[in-house]
């Protein structure tokens, strides 16, 4: 029996939304430009998924648009906010973020801006006064995470959203909510947002779909240019499957959000007290302030040996964000976690899907992996 606990990298697809993508894609493939009854109906579709994205973003559909992925979501407010003419040259995130926003701060950098990158402190928090002192007069972005992908930490971004648009009124605000979506009460009016970026296959959508919040009125360049779909912001035939899939994982997940983040926090409490009892030697990165996400070392084991044992007992975690493909964890780095607890981290990461078996699998599977390991 397969036990997978990686669903921060990824989740499997939600039965109702695998249905009806299946049905888009063989009974309902018209192309939504199209004008006749298929296209018509396609396009409604569409819309009827941007409800229900707008709806577990607290948003009007008129502000959300659809894209391939979370990672353009962000690249599009990012370059958007930063190249809008008669602007500052300063940007302001965190160095914990994911590395979609990273690497394009960094092709930014490139091209003239300058960057402030807000530290962590040894729990993963990002100080509101930090911020505070960070806000110049050509500050003309602040772009961060709602929740780490790596630690599970939550930033203060209604304090952010506030401090920013008091200091520097012309400044954006971009929040990278992929890993708090469906896992925390989205509130971009609430925090002053301009920009929300969301992905589908976090909350069991197929990968391949994302969407941006854009605050109405904010006005800003496209990446791409075509035939104007999206209002002309992300142009291009419109992924109708994965649209409605991404659309009605949001109506599920939101129909649910309080049942599955308690499901999620008692399987979470499993989890650390197993760590407790069985390996009291173990070490937290992080506070993992939404139970989803869980960053633990085990000192004398090397995650990557580690994870193949774990994968030997068909038990499923990771050394860190998915993206980043083996290398160190720059966000444990950043919070000054040891070399050597760095090199033997795990992030477990769960979804309402898990059970109290895969918990206990895991737990039993590292307790021989420690073993062996800590032997040698």
């Amino acid at each position: 029996m397969m036990h997978y606990l990686d669903h921060a990298a990824t989740t499997a697809v939600l039965p109702e939304a695998a249905a009806l993508a299946c049905q888009v894609m063989t009974e309902q493939f018209g192309n939504p430009s199209s004008v006749h009854k298929m296209g018509i109906e396609a396009s409604g579709i569409v819309e009827t998924a941007r409800r229900h994205v707008a709806a577990i973003l607290n948003a009007e559909p008129s502000e959300i648009t659809f894209t391939s992925c979370g990672t353009e979501a962000t690249n599009t407010a990012i370059f958007g906010a930063c190249r809008r003419r008669g602007q500052g040259k300063h940007i302001i995130t965190t160095a914990i973020e994911h590395a979609a926003t990273l690497n394009t701060v960094h092709k930014l950098e490139q091209e003239g801006f300058e960057v402030t990158y807000l530290q962590p402190d040894a729990d993963g928090h990002i100080s509101v006064s930090d911020l505070r002192e960070a806000i110049r007069p050509d500050t003309v972005l602040l772009t961060c995470m709602l929740a780490n992908n790596e630690v599970g930490t939550v930033l203060p971004v209604k304090e952010f959203g506030k401090i920013l648009k008091k200091k520097a009124p012309k400044a954006l605000f971009h929040i990278d909510a992929v890993q708090g979506l469906a896992r925390l009460p989205i509130k971009p009016k609430l925090w002053n947002a301009d920009f929300i970026s969301v992905s589908g296959h976090k909350i069991g959508a197929p990968k391949g779909i994302g969407a941006l919040y854009i605050k109405k009125g904010t006005r800003i360049a496209p990446l791409m240019y075509g035939g104007g779909q999206e209002r002309g912001m992300r142009p291009g035939t419109e992924a109708v499957p994965n649209i409605a899939a991404f659309g009605e994982a949001c109506r599920v997940r939101l129909e649910q959000m309080d049942e599955n983040y308690a499901k999620v926090q008692a399987l979470c409490d499993r989890l650390t007290a197993g760590i407790a009892a069985r390996f009291s030697w173990a070490k937290y990165n992080g506070k993992h302030d939404i139970p989803h996400v869980v960053n633990v070392s085990f000192p004398g084991c090397k995650s990557e040996v580690l994870l193949r044992i774990l994968e030997m007992h068909d038990v499923y975690v990771s050394s860190g964000s998915a993206c980043s493909k083996g290398k160190a964890s720059h966000v444990l780095a950043a919070m000054k976690v040891d070399h050597a607890d760095i090199d033997s981290a795990l992030r477990i990461s769960f979804a309402p899907s898990n059970t109290e078996e895969d918990v206990d699998a895991l737990l039993d599977a590292l307790e021989e992996g420690t073993a062996r390991l800590r032997r040698a």
